[in-house]
């Protein structure tokens, strides 16, 4: 046994939560960004503007998803070059085979075949033809074996909050909201999980409220203690830099999950707030104002008639009530004494 471990240590193969729930997949969701994500901002950004080459090449990019996920996953599991390359067939199968839920496929399967090929690299004098076979059939036989089950079973579970989210937008609101909000924060990625879910519709507008109260919320609550620098880092980049602060005194995050409790089913059951983009774009907020482009998006796809109440919506929902709320949530705390001056220091 002690020389399986210390084989494994060789490889840099560590079995752990915060390997794989965390840096995995939090690669995963970059990988996202940067083909699927950014091709369908690309895409529409050139249909808007009637320039074909625009949507064209968001095109290209929306197609590779599979492929950057995975070679994504890779590099986060620190995989030698021949694996990381080959990843990337690995990848176009699992998400080709996986359907709607590819990208759940993508991340189970890259993993595994990741660490293989790392357990074999640099094993044989024939590395350059053993390790990427070794890869790639490992990869491609799970895609073939399993990845249309997964993918089956996370568009279910995905269909199913959606379907939940429709017949009860006021319960469902403040669930989405609540869960995929406080996920954002935690250091483990809600855009990967909800593009591993394909949330999108209603369930998908909640989730973008959730993450948009988190963020914003975090920085403007904390506006005093950080400035400006905090209020874009954290408002247009990421709330998860208040973890510290969070696991030092963990009633700080009391006022954006209650601002998320409340915009969230005002989203659903207001202002009928639907992301039908990317389902990558309901996990990320205003992360880049990913999350507000996701939405128009969907309006553009759609073909609807965007109206001044739509963008009256996505404001109030994903930037102004986010602040006023949970500005008025922590200003009570601290006046009971639960928030410290300093709590929210970055």
């Amino acid at each position: 046994m002690e020389a399986v471990q210390s084989f494994f240590r060789r490889k840099d193969v560590v079995i752990s939560a915060h390997r794989y729930g965390i840096d995995a997949m939090g690669a995963m969701a970059q990988g996202l960004f940067a083909s699927l994500l950014i091709g369908t901002i690309i895409k529409t950004l050139g249909q808007q503007l009637g320039l074909a080459f625009l949507v064209t090449a968001g095109g290209y990019a929306a197609a590779v998803a599979g492929p950057a996920m995975a070679a994504s996953i890779g590099y986060a599991l620190h995989a030698p070059q021949l694996v990381l390359f080959s990843l990337i067939a690995v990848g176009g199968a699992a998400n080709e085979l996986g359907g709607a839920g590819g990208p759940l496929a993508v991340y189970l399967i890259a993993i595994i075949a990741a660490e293989t090929g790392k357990l074999v690299s640099k094993e044989t004098k024939i590395d350059i033809l053993v390790t990427p076979a070794v890869t790639i059939l490992v990869g491609v036989s799970l895609s073939a074996l399993f990845a249309p089950s997964i993918g089956a079973v996370a568009s279910a579970v995905g269909s199913l909050i959606m379907w939940a989210t429709e017949l009860q937008p006021l319960l469902m609101g403040v669930v989405v909201s609540v869960l995929v909000g406080m996920a954002l924060t935690l250091p483990i990625s809600s855009a990967a999980i909800c593009a591993a879910l394909g949330l999108t519709g209603l369930a998908g507008g909640a989730a973008v409220a959730g993450c948009c109260a988190q963020m914003v919320g975090f920085a403007v609550m904390s506006y005093k203690e950080n400035g400006v620098g905090g209020l874009v880092s954290q408002g247009l980049g990421t709330s998860m830099l208040q973890m510290p602060n969070i696991l030092r005194n963990p009633r700080t995050w009391i006022p954006p999950t209650l601002a998320a409790a409340i915009t969230g089913p005002l989203a659903t059951c207001v202002f009928h707030l639907e992301m039908n983009g990317p389902a990558v774009s309901s996990g990320m907020g205003t992360c880049g104002l990913v999350g507000q482009i996701g939405v128009y998006t969907g309006w553009v796809e759609s073909g609807m008639t965007i109206t001044a109440f739509d963008w009256a919506g996505l404001v109030l929902i994903c930037f102004v009530l986010p602040a006023v709320l949970s500005t008025l949530f922590c200003e009570l705390l601290r006046k009971k004494g639960w928030i410290k001056e300093g709590d929210l220091k970055l």
